[in-house]
């Protein structure tokens, strides 16, 4: 309940409001590489990730795909489709076993009917996503690559960093080319970006992780 209360759309709401409306949600449960949904597909349903991640992405015709962010507990997807029932925008995969909780269209509205707050405050939230698009398309004309690659990095490790003995450890369950996917540049790019950050002592690779040593220098780079 404290993950799900971390959500925009249980933020506002007293301890009794929030149950019951976590007792109209659905519960659902994907495995790493397992879709919630598909680009394209109608959408009437929010999702509140309360354990794992998942990835947003876009597929071209070519077959490339970018991804567009990466999501972790107590964060919101779907809910787009909620102010404006259409297609899904996106493909949401797991990219670690991943639990959510679902409430449609029909179920929010009523709810929001009278808790004008909530409304408030989930449009406060796609205000931040959309102010986080505009600075990615931003950073995608303007920064270089290891620029976007530190910055992914610092965001990463805002969201799902913890402290480790010698800096912080972020297990970002991602592969290369996911990795690359997002910063939205190939994985060689990426890779050299990363290597060069590795030498210098600000990193440390793992196996889909890497452990920030120096977060002051990687903030330098990424501006």
């Amino acid at each position: 309940m404290d993950v799900v209360r971390r959500a925009p759309l249980f933020a506002p709401l007293d301890d009794e409001a929030a149950e019951a409306l976590l007792g109209q949600m659905t519960r659902n449960r994907i495995e790493r590489g397992e879709e919630l949904f598909r680009e394209g597909d109608q959408g009437d349903r929010l999702y509140v990730i309360t354990a794992g991640k998942v990835k947003l992405g876009r597929r071209s015709p070519d077959g490339r795909e970018n991804l567009l962010a990466i999501l972790g507990p107590g964060e919101m997807l779907g809910e787009l489709s909620l102010f404006d029932p259409g297609a899904r925008t996106a493909t949401a995969t797991a990219v670690a076993g991943t639990e959510l909780v679902g409430l449609s269209h029909k179920d929010l509205t009523t709810f929001l009917g009278g808790r004008p707050e909530v409304a408030i405050t989930m449009l406060g939230a796609l205000a931040r996503r959309l102010r986080r698009t505009n600075e990615a398309l931003g950073d995608l004309v303007f920064t270089d690559v290891p620029g976007r690659v530190a910055k992914a990095l610092l965001d990463l490790s805002s969201r799902f960093g913890r402290p480790a003995e010698d800096g912080v450890l972020v297990a970002h369950d991602l592969t290369q080319e996911e990795l690359a996917q997002l910063v939205g540049a190939s994985r060689e790019t990426v890779n050299k970006a990363l290597a060069d950050f590795a030498s210098r002592g600000w990193l440390k690779l793992e196996a889909r992780a890497v452990t920030l040593l120096d977060v002051e220098r990687l903030q330098r780079r990424a501006r």
